[in-house]
């Protein structure tokens, strides 16, 4: 009898683990840190594949006069979530300003939507970008007049993008992207394992 009732308990406690592994399969786990992409998840999940994992990174942001501030050491890490459908970035850095951002893929809008957040400016509303993987970039868009009052857009731009590290801009441009402003880089290199 006492054998029957823990052969039931371990089969129990087996049924339900194995039912959560397989239910969430692509979340982060040991065998996959940062997630996998979920196969039923829109194509362009994997738009982000090359910035999974972590990376080193250098933080240069403009200063009022035009010049460049000294880099700030970062850590960027980047995961799958929602069971794969969606990415989640996250940014730890030595000034103690950390952000991250949730980015889906609308496949109705066939665009990305970045919401950002940061600890140095809590907002009840997140900002959003929304734009698309172009060639070998990354490139999102969120409406911002420049301080003259041009309209124009903040972008954001992922490229250099490889196995070793990539490389990041935040700048404004006007509509015609002509007129471009760069006010903050990021220059990443992939953690070594």
């Amino acid at each position: 009898m006492k054998k029957t009732v823990l052969f039931l308990c371990f089969s129990i406690i087996f049924s339900i683990t194995s039912y959560g592994q397989n239910r969430y399969a692509y979340e982060s786990s040991d065998a996959f840190p940062f997630g996998r992409p979920n196969p039923e998840a829109p194509k362009q999940i994997k738009d982000y594949a090359s910035l999974i994992g972590e990376c080193n990174c250098k933080s240069f942001s403009r200063k009022k006069d035009g010049s460049w501030n000294d880099p700030v050491d970062m850590i960027w890490e980047w995961s799958y979530i929602m069971n794969g459908m969606a990415v989640q970035d996250k940014t730890l850095k030595a000034d103690g300003g950390h952000s991250g951002s949730i980015r889906q893929f609308i496949a109705d809008s066939s665009k990305w939507y970045v919401h950002y957040y940061s600890s140095k400016k809590p907002s009840t509303t997140l900002s959003t970008w929304t734009g698309n993987k172009k060639d070998d970039k990354i490139v999102l868009y969120r409406d911002q007049k420049a301080p003259n009052g041009t309209e124009g857009f903040y972008r954001l731009s992922f490229y250099d993008i490889s196995k070793s590290g990539y490389k990041w801009v935040g700048e404004w441009v006007d509509k015609t992207e002509t007129i471009v402003y760069p006010t903050w880089k990021i220059e990443c290199t992939r953690k070594e394992n």
